[in-house]
C-alpha cells in the first residue's frame, strides 16, 4: 500500500475513536453517577424497636477463683515498681539529670521502709526510685547487696501506713505441683499476676557474679523481663521465693522460671539490713576461677592467696606466688576434694561450702608438689 492511501484511514480512525470514547464516558457517567430519579430509594418499612442485649447472670466465682482474687488483693499492695536511674550531667546547663535506665520489681519487707529486690535489677545504677501500690514515688537508698545470691535491699522514707510487708513463708517443705503466684511488673505493666505450679525443686542457677544459687524453685508461672525481684507466693499468700531468672531462647517467658528460695532470703536480708553485708562460711583463701588453672593444666581449685588468721592460714595452705629470681609462677596448693567430695572447679567448691556454717570443720584434700595431703580446716566468717 502506498503512503498516500494512509491518510483516509487515519482520518476515519481518529474521529471513530473520538465517538467511541465519548460514548464510554457518557456510559460511565450514567453508571457511576445515576440520575437523581434512579438514586431515590424506595421507602423501607420501619425497623422494629431496638431490644437490649440480655446479659446472662454469672453467679458466684468458683472457690479457686475467689481464693486467687483474695490473694492478689492482699498481696499486691506489697509489690513495688523499681526504676533504675543513671545520673548524667547536662554539658550546657551543668545540671545533673536522673535518666531511667531500666525497671524491675520488688516487695516491702517491713514497715521501716526496707524493700527487697534482685541485685541485677539495680546493679550499676547511680540511683533508684520506688513506686508503691498507691502510685506514690520515693527515692531509694541502697542498704546492701549480696550478688552471690542475687539479692539487694533498698530503703525508702515512706510512712508506715503506706507500707504493707508480705508474710514470710518457708521453702524447705515445698512440693512439686503446689500452686504458686508471681506478682511483678513485666515490660513495665505494674502489678501483673501470673499463676502456675512448682515445676521443680533443688535447681541450681548462676548468680550475676558466677557463683551457684542452690535450691532454686522452678515454676511455670509466667516470669518475663521486669518480673525480676518480685515475690513468688504460695496459695496462702506467703513469700516463698524471689523471682530472678528465666530459661528462654527468646528472652521472654517459655514456662521455665526460677526463684531464689525464701530460706536463703530469710538469712541474707536481715544481715543486709543490720550491717549492709553478709557473713558466710569460708576457708579464707582466694582461688582461681578457672582461667589460670586451665592455662596451666591444673585439675582442681588453685589457691592464689591465703587470708591471715583464717582457717586456711592456720593449717599452712600455700598460695600461688612468683619466683623472685626467675619471675616464674610457683603454683600454690590445689584443692581437689572437701570431705571426700571432688572439687574439679571453683563452682563445685562454692557448692560444698554453701552447705556449711561458720565454725564447721571440713577435711581438705590438696595437691602440693605432686603429693596429696589432707588437713582439717575450721571454716571462718567471710564478710562480703
Amino acid at each position: 500500500m502506498s503512503r498516500r492511501s494512509l491518510g483516509p484511514i487515519l482520518l476515519i480512525l481518529v474521529p471513530l475513536s473520538m465517538v467511541i470514547g465519548a460514548g464510554l464516558v457518557l456510559a460511565l457517567q450514567l453508571w457511576v453517577f445515576p440520575s437523581a430519579e434512579a438514586a431515590t430509594p424506595e421507602p423501607r418499612p420501619p425497623l422494629p424497636p431496638h431490644e437490649p442485649v440480655v446479659v446472662t447472670p454469672r453467679g458466684d466465682l468458683a472457690e479457686a477463683e475467689q481464693a486467687t482474687v483474695e490473694l492478689f488483693r492482699n498481696a499486691s499492695p506489697s509489690v513495688v515498681f523499681i526504676t533504675k536511674l543513671s545520673v548524667r550531667v547536662d554539658p550546657f546547663r551543668r545540671n545533673a539529670l536522673a535518666m531511667p535506665e531500666g525497671t524491675g520489681s520488688g516487695f516491702v519487707w517491713d514497715q521501716q521502709g526496707h524493700v527487697v529486690t534482685n541485685f541485677h535489677v539495680i546493679a550499676g545504677a547511680d540511683a533508684a526510685r520506688v513506686t508503691l501500690d498507691d502510685q506514690s514515688v520515693w527515692p531509694a537508698q541502697l542498704v546492701g547487696v549480696y550478688p552471690d545470691k542475687d539479692l539487694a535491699v533498698l530503703r525508702i522514707e515512706a510512712p508506715a501506713d503506706q507500707l504493707h510487708p508480705l508474710p514470710v513463708g518457708e521453702s524447705g517443705n515445698l512440693e512439686v505441683g503446689q500452686h504458686v503466684f508471681a506478682i511483678g511488673n513485666p515490660f513495665g505493666l505494674d502489678h501483673t499476676l501470673s499463676a502456675g505450679v512448682i515445676s521443680g525443686l533443688g535447681r541450681e542457677i548462676m548468680s550475676i557474679g558466677g557463683r551457684p544459687i542452690q535450691g532454686a524453685i522452678q515454676t511455670d508461672a509466667a516470669i518475663n523481663p521486669g518480673n525480676s525481684g518480685g515475690p513468688l507466693l504460695d496459695s496462702a499468700g506467703r513469700l516463698i521465693g524471689v523471682n530472678t531468672a528465666i530459661y528462654s531462647p527468646s528472652g521472654t517467658n517459655a514456662g521455665v522460671g526460677f526463684a531464689v528460695p525464701v530460706d536463703i532470703v530469710r538469712v541474707v536480708v536481715p544481715q543486709l539490713i543490720q550491717t549492709g553485708r553478709v557473713e558466710r562460711a569460708g576457708l579464707g583463701v582466694q582461688i582461681d576461677e578457672g582461667q589460670l588453672g586451665r592455662r596451666l593444666g591444673v585439675r582442681g581449685v588453685l589457691v592464689l592467696g591465703v587470708v591471715d588468721g583464717s582457717g586456711a592460714a592456720s593449717v599452712g595452705l600455700r598460695p600461688t606466688r612468683r619466683d623472685p629470681q626467675t619471675g616464674g609462677i610457683i603454683l600454690g596448693d590445689v584443692i581437689v576434694a572437701v570431705d571426700g567430695e571432688p572439687t574439679p572447679d571453683a563452682v563445685s567448691l562454692y557448692r560444698i561450702l554453701d552447705r556449711h556454717d561458720v565454725g564447721d570443720a571440713v577435711r581438705l584434700t590438696v595437691q602440693r608438689n605432686g603429693q596429696q595431703l589432707e588437713a582439717q580446716v575450721e571454716l571462718t566468717p567471710i564478710v562480703e
